[in-house]
Formats: structure tokens, sequence, C-alpha cells
């Protein structure tokens, strides 16, 4: 019996939704745009970057006035800087010495009844110097060959308040007395010596 023939081959009718066109760009960018390899986050607009970096300076800027007018103030002597700042030789006490608050009062013992009496203390920046730089008081005429005998002999330093050459300074023989120690320094469970209480 023979066979029927087959019929001929037709293709069905064209789709035009499985039309892609890989030429059109895709949300306003060409697909090449897309394939750049670069992460989202550095596309970033550069006027972005410069508003935030704007940002971050007057801040820092902010701060740092706020600190310094913090430091300055004349009711906030809470940091070293501040002491040194205002000692009326800072160069000289930093080089040969360190600076310090000297506090004046006078104290009256009476003994039938026994009472003891303060004045109230007058607060002045000042000035310690080391043992080995007394040449700087004796080349100014600060001291005398026998104040510097005296306080030598006692194991002792000058300390002053004023600046070092004019008349108004006054220079005193002073004790470092560290017998009782210093609790804010000599913590429980401190290693070793601080350096703040070595001789001076």
């Amino acid at each position: 019996m023979p066979r029927k023939p087959k019929p001929p081959y037709e293709r069905p009718p064209y789709e035009s939704r499985y039309d892609r066109d890989f030429d059109r760009p895709v949300n306003g960018r060409s697909p090449a745009a897309n394939k750049s390899g670069k992460p989202p986050w550095l596309s970033v607009n550069y006027l972005t970057l410069a508003i935030m970096g704007a940002i971050l300076v007057i801040g820092i800027v902010i701060g740092m006035a706020f600190s310094t007018t913090a430091n300055n103030s004349t009711q906030n002597v809470a940091s070293r800087e501040v002491i040194d700042r205002s000692v009326p030789d800072p160069q000289l006490c930093q080089q040969f010495g360190a600076s310090a608050i000297v506090s004046d009062m006078r104290v009256y013992l009476t003994l039938n009844p026994f009472n003891v009496y303060v004045t109230q203390p007058t607060m002045e920046p000042g000035c310690v110097l080391r043992r080995n730089n007394w040449s700087v008081l004796e080349k100014r005429q600060a001291v005398t060959n026998e104040q510097v005998k005296n306080c030598k002999n006692r194991m002792n330093t000058f300390g002053f308040t004023g600046k070092i050459d004019s008349a108004s300074r006054v220079v005193d023989c002073v004790y470092q007395n560290d017998a009782a120690g210093n609790l804010f320094l000599n913590k429980p469970g401190m290693v070793g010596e601080p350096k703040e209480t070595t001789d001076f």
C-alpha cells in the first residue's frame, strides 16, 4: 500500500511577544552600561559626596570651637594645658620646671580654746623649677647665694609667681611633701611608681 506523502512543513505564525530587542535600552540605560561591573554605591553623584564632605568638615570645626571655648574659660581649669598657658612665663616654666596652682592663705591657731582659723585662699598660677635649673633664677638675680645655699641644704627647690624678670615676682623655697603619698596616683593595683611622683 503506498504511503501518503507528508505535508510540507509550515512554520508557526510569528509572535511578537517572543521578540527580544537586545539593542533596546533598559530603564534608560544600554545593556553595556549595566555590564560595567561597578557596584551601585560607586555611582553616587559627585555633588552628593561634596555635600557630605562639607558637612563633616563643618562638624569637626564646630566641635573644635566648642572644645577650645570650654578649655579657655576661667571657670574651667580641668586640664594641664590651661594651667600651662596661664603661667606668666609659660615657655620658661615648661622648659625648666612645671606649672602649678599656687594657693596663698594664712593659718591662725589658738590654744585656749584650741581652734584653727584659715583665711580665704587666693589662687594664682605659678611655676616650680627643677633643682638642676636654679641657675635660671641666679642669672636673673631673682635669688641670692644665701637663699640658694639654705634651700639646697634642706633638699628643697624654688617656686615662683609672677613674671621672672619683673619686680613683683615672689620666689619661695618649697618642699616636696610626698610623705603621705598622692592618693590620686597611688591607686590600688598600680604597678611601679608613676613618673609624676619622682623627685623634682
